[in-house]
């Protein structure tokens, strides 16, 4: 900072910008949430079809967001800019003052350019002429006003400097559009890109860092894993290689880590890579040069001590910046790029689709151990399906190809990837993802349904598609059914039941009924994705009825109809699981009861979380939406009323069935008499729940007779539908 531009600085201008920001901040408050409340809440709300369902719906969800992110941008912008504003005119002062006071002992100070100046003592001619006494200063007053002068000079520099430094990575960090780096002012962003450059230092000398330093490492990354700020600085000072070494040391220098040391790491691990995750959004030259790096260094092999011939083979590139993929939301083209290439790699074996897979991450790496806890890290497909379960827009684009869906399947046979690409594609088919119960899952997209359809296909293959799902991914299976239960229903009701049976989905008759009957039939057979079918079914019954009920235009034909069909559709669904239950001849040990009923538990705290959450309930899409495109559940308050989550507490809590059977629902064992007497029962709440809730006056005990009768007919047609398309034991 030059002196004479501090000094003589006119702040006005710069008052005006900030006083602009500043009211731009508020308009951009209401566009934001005009955004979100008036356009994102209509379009989620839309029925969509052809290319609007395809681009222009998603097209609002994003404009939405830059809304939301041009906001935070403006605000954080205005925040710095009025920081510095008012520092500068504090230090501008404190200048004219300081030398005013330094004019007192005949002292000056001149600007000398670059930053520069020097202390002169200031000798009036008239002084000089009269020969009159010079206003007196000692050494000590010269030295003190040339650091005072200096000391607001550099504090004025830094000032301006870390305010340049921060705008411009806040706006490096995006090419297009605006950042969502939000900071309360100017010092806390500047601290944050001080303490990136600190952890990278001490990341590129791993062997150095105590447990102490790997406490404060951890620390600063724990604090800051979700500032871009941060993690855009730490990444590319690190560098791509960089930051394949240091984890590739720091797996080795504590291999065998236990106790309090083993806790550290694994927060670190799982630290670093929501990290490395946030950085990957980074548009900054440097950023992408980081992405570009970690491409071209995924064949690498990374030892401990490259210096050591002795030391064992290294770990592929690949194979380490997956371990560290495991946690957080990484930038979709980034993923789509790694998966492109990771792929490629994982299909070079030859022979049929899936088969040899080991061989290539597994064979010859046997003192690699990349992971702290659970797994090694030794396949690299493993941490990329962790991270397109994540971000599911790069979880549909890793499924789109049916030839690569099919060799992943087929892999997850030959290898320990199951659970991981279980919640990819859930991740994938949803919209939702893995693990997120408070984000509502938009109407499945046209792509999805064909995902959906090919994974179907898949597991219902009678030459090995049941073995997938006890690969590991049976639960998943479970929930991406429960999902596409209006898909589902559609498809085993068949054409023209649309009316009944409401989806929000663009291809609701995308799904074949005999593989839809095949992969419920295989999923039942894993106690978890039984599980899952069984509450979905039990919802979306529960979310018709109340929709239709609530709204009778929704259908032409009676109540009484509606109720039939809906009816029939629980008995056809609960009935193709109970008859698979007993082809398979899972036990009716106390064992085998035990986890039939932690699995009931499970998923019931999964689908009350989900519920809990509101519109579209999580990754289980299951709320109708009419043909105007509102919500029906919404219209009457009847889904919001609870009579879904009725369903479902009825289910987790094991109520008691009325009458003398003599059970709970779901929980009598393997008995496939309790368990279409537990769809009957469950079915005939429902329909009284949906009927008291809108006041539709029905005689209760014929109702239940004909729901009952309804059920039954859809379980007994269930086995038929059973026999015709897969061979059991009864047949």
């Amino acid at each position: 900072m030059d002196l004479d531009a501090l000094r003589f600085a006119n702040f006005s201008k710069f008052g005006e910008a900030v006083t602009d920001w500043e009211e731009m901040v508020k308009k951009l408050k209401d566009l934001k949430d005009d955004a979100e409340q008036d356009l994102k809440g209509k379009a989620v709300k839309a029925r969509w079809a052809g290319v609007n369902a395809g681009v222009t719906r998603e097209f609002i969800g994003k404009t939405a967001a830059e809304f939301a992110d041009a906001h935070t941008q403006a605000d954080t912008i205005a925040k710095i800019l009025k920081d510095t504003h008012g520092e500068l005119k504090r230090y501008s002062e404190q200048l004219v003052e300081a030398i005013h006071r330094g004019v007192k002992k005949n002292l000056t100070a001149t600007d000398t350019g670059g930053g520069t100046f020097r202390v002169e003592m200031n000798i009036h001619p008239d002084h000089a002429a009269k020969g009159t006494e010079v206003p007196h200063h000692s050494q000590q007053d010269v030295n003190d006003f040339k650091d005072e002068i200096a000391g607001i000079l550099s504090n004025a520099t830094r000032s301006d400097k870390s305010a340049k430094d921060v705008l411009k990575a806040i706006v490096d960090a995006v090419k297009y559009g605006f950042s969502d780096a939000s900071y309360p002012d100017r010092d806390h962003a500047a601290q944050a890109l001080k303490d990136a450059e600190k952890m990278a230092k001490m990341a590129k000398r791993p062997k150095d860092m105590s447990l102490d330093d790997i406490a404060e490492f951890n620390g600063y990354l724990k604090k800051y894993h979700d500032d871009p700020l941060f993690s855009e600085r730490f990444a590319t000072r690190l560098g791509a290689k960089g930051t394949l070494q240091f984890w590739t040391d720091m797996t080795d220098l504590h291999a065998g880590a236990r106790g309090a040391e083993l806790d550290q790491m694994k927060s670190m691990q799982k630290n670093l890579g929501m990290t490395l995750a946030t950085a990957s959004f980074s548009d900054s030259s440097g950023m992408k040069e980081w992405k570009e790096n970690i491409l071209k260094e995924t064949n690498t092999s990374f030892r401990a001590d490259p210096s050591n011939p002795n030391k064992p083979v290294g770990a592929l590139g690949f194979q380490v910046i997956s371990s560290l993929m495991r946690q957080g939301e990484y930038d979709t083209e980034f993923l789509d790029s790694y998966r492109e290439k990771l792929i490629k790699a994982d299909r070079v074996p030859n022979g049929l689709p899936g088969m040899g897979t080991n061989d290539i991450w597994e064979k010859g790496y046997e003192s690699v151990d990349l992971v702290f806890g659970k797994g090694d890290g030794r396949d690299p497909l493993e941490g990329f399906f962790d991270a397109a379960s994540h971000n599911p827009e790069a979880a549909v684009n890793a499924f789109e190809s049916k030839s690569d869906l099919n060799h992943l399947l087929e892999s997850s046979k030959y290898t320990d990837r199951g659970p991981s690409l279980g919640h990819a594609l859930e991740a994938a088919v949803t919209g939702v993802a893995h693990g997120d119960t408070q984000h509502g899952a938009m109407p499945h997209s046209k792509t999805q349904v064909q995902i959906m359809q090919n994974v179907i296909h898949a597991v219902a293959q009678p030459d090995g598609g049941g073995e997938l799902v006890t690969k590991g991914m049976g639960e998943s299976f479970g929930h991406m059914a429960a999902s596409y239960m209006p898909e589902i229903s559609q498809s085993l009701a068949g054409r023209g039941s649309g009316a009944i049976f409401l989806t929000g989905s663009e291809a609701p008759a995308g799904l074949d009924r005999t593989d839809v009957t095949r992969f419920l039939s295989e999923v039942s057979t894993d106690d978890d994705g039984r599980a899952a079918i069984r509450y979905g079914e039990s919802i979306y019954t529960s979310s018709l009825l109340d929709a239709h009920l609530a709204d009778p235009s929704l259908f032409d034909g009676s109540s009484h109809q509606v109720i039939q069909n809906i009816s029939h559709n629980a008995g056809v669904i609960e009935g193709i699981v109970g008859h698979s239950v007993a082809d398979a001849d899972i036990s009716a040990s106390v064992d085998a009861e035990k986890e039939a009923n932690d699995a009931n538990e499970r998923q019931g705290e999964f689908f009350k979380s989900v519920l809990a959450a509101g519109v579209g309930i999580g990754s289980v899409a299951l709320v109708p939406v009419t043909a105007s495109g509102a919500l029906a559940g919404a219209a009457g308050g009847g889904f919001f009323g609870g009579v879904a989550s009725m369903a479902v507490d009825r289910i987790f809590d094991g109520r008691e069935m009325d009458g003398a059977l003599d059970g709970a629902l779901y929980q009598s064992g393997q008995e496939l008499n309790k368990t279409q007497d537990s769809v009957s029962q469950q079915t005939q709440w429902a329909v009284s729940d949906a009927l008291k809730q809108h006041h539709v006056d029905m005689p209760k005990d014929a109702t239940d007779n004909f729901v009952s009768q309804e059920v039954n007919r859809g379980w007994d047609d269930s086995d038929r539908m059973l026999e015709d398309v897969k061979k059991r034991p009864s047949a």
